[in-house]
């Protein structure tokens, strides 16, 4: 089969120029969901579908340590973090996460944003015009650290809860606001998958969060700050790896982020959600009206329909072979995510937002792929993926609820930049709660 050929010509420049599409672009003409390639200087096979999903997370085949290239790794996820581990060194570094996976733990997480969120409305209304991707970033924000004890940067004004006290580091964090530590988490996302601007203030960012939650743990760890008993603070700080160690502070420090950052992420679903709600406004009343199936369809449209992550990579363990196509080992395996979640085979109608779909047939958890497939509890699936859905169901009906005026401005969507959003990162004037909405 010509999917045995393998290229010579380096692709990696070509993800740069075209984006989401550059994946499925090149598996269009394929007769089987598969792609001989070569990317970062290795021979790379790209696979899509939910066979494939399972072939992906099979750690028989595919490796994650060693996979992330540096410039993903400075910002997106940090240095040594669960996402680079394999076998019990994951699970074990896993178990401080699996907790956001109970119901109540993820109940929790969502009444801590709804609280923010409908604490923040006000302050919306006061303004001329809010830019709803950032004020989203700072609810969630604020949301989370309350729900996972972490203090917010001196000067904030939410309300006092359940989190550590902890003295500033001297020259840190002084005077910061919750908006600026979203602004970071932000950043860190934005940052992951561009050479620009965007690529250092992502570093920076991480560099400068990573220092004040190391300066946490530390105070944690010396007694001279309490973490709230069975908050994430508190599990990441008393954690062990697989060697009987604790984490060191950097590490602890990173991982406090793996909670913090896709959380406050989630205003990109957020911002998604409202492009949504303004192209195709007949949504908006099923959502006002509270119907949980249908908010939790619509959530899952979002996810499937917008473009978040483009492909997942891992590195091959031995000599593989998938349809026909081989690959040797230490080869580059890429997940097509966004091409599976488009694939015509498996929804008919991928370019049509439509979140009935979903009420039809529930999500398949190798189908519906947008923070990866296998299993939380053993494979590198998102363990938050249920808090995502679940702020998304619950911000979704808060956002149908809420009055407000979307002055024209650039809506469009480029699929060239990665992670996309809308350009104008959805500019709302007049804004006003609806009283259903609390």
């Amino acid at each position: 089969m010509t999917v045995n050929r393998r290229p010579l010509i380096d692709r990696s420049l070509a993800v740069l120029a075209e984006g989401y599409a550059w994946l499925p672009n090149r598996m269009r003409d394929s007769a089987e969901p598969v792609l001989c390639t070569r990317v970062l200087g290795r021979p790379a096979l790209a696979v899509r579908g939910p066979d494939a999903v399972r072939f992906f997370y099979d750690e028989d085949h595919v490796r994650r340590h060693g996979a992330l290239p540096e410039p993903v790794r400075a910002t997106l996820f940090g240095q040594d973090p669960v996402h680079t581990l394999d076998g019990d060194a994951h699970r074990t570094r896993k178990r401080i996460f699996l907790p956001l996976l109970s119901p109540d733990r993820v109940t929790g997480i969502v009444e801590e944003v709804v609280r923010a969120w409908d604490d923040a409305v006000p302050e919306w209304a006061a303004q001329p015009r809010i830019t709803l991707f950032d004020e989203a970033g700072t609810v969630l924000t604020r949301g989370i650290c309350r729900w996972a004890g972490v203090p917010l940067p001196d000067g904030d004004a939410a309300h006092p809860g359940p989190v550590a006290k902890v003295p500033s580091a001297p020259g840190r964090t002084r005077g910061l606001s919750s908006q600026a530590l979203a602004a970071d988490l932000l950043a860190m996302v934005d940052g992951f998958a561009t050479a620009g601007p965007r690529h250092f203030r992502a570093r920076r960012a991480r560099n400068r969060q990573e220092v004040r939650l190391a300066h946490l743990v530390d105070a944690v760890r010396a007694g001279t700050a309490t973490a709230p008993t069975g908050s994430v603070l508190d599990a990441v700080c008393r954690h062990r790896d697989a060697d009987g160690e604790p984490l060191g502070a950097r590490t602890a420090a990173v991982e406090l982020l793996n909670v913090l950052r896709p959380t406050a992420a989630v205003a990109w679903f957020v911002a998604f959600a409202a492009h949504a709600l303004h192209r195709w406004p007949a949504h908006r009343e099923p959502l006002r009206d509270g119907d949980p199936a249908f908010a939790t369809a619509f959530a899952h449209e979002v996810r499937r329909f917008y473009p978040f992550a483009p492909f997942l990579g891992g590195l091959a363990v031995r000599e593989l072979s998938w349809r026909g196509a081989t690959l040797p080992e230490g080869g580059i395996v890429l997940l097509d995510v966004y091409g599976q979640n488009h694939d015509e085979k498996l929804w008919g109608d991928p370019y049509a937002f439509r979140p009935q779909r979903f009420l039809d047939r529930p999500a398949a958890v190798d189908a519906l792929i947008p923070q990866g497939g296998g299993d939380p509890h053993t494979n590198h699936r998102c363990p938050g993926e249920n808090v995502t859905i679940g702020l998304l169901e619950a911000l979704a009906v808060r956002l149908a609820r809420l009055e407000y005026t979307l002055p024209e401005q650039d809506l469009t969507i480029p699929l060239r930049r990665i992670p996309t959003r809308p350009r104008s990162g959805v500019v709302l004037t007049d804004v006003r709660a609806d009283p259903a909405a609390r």
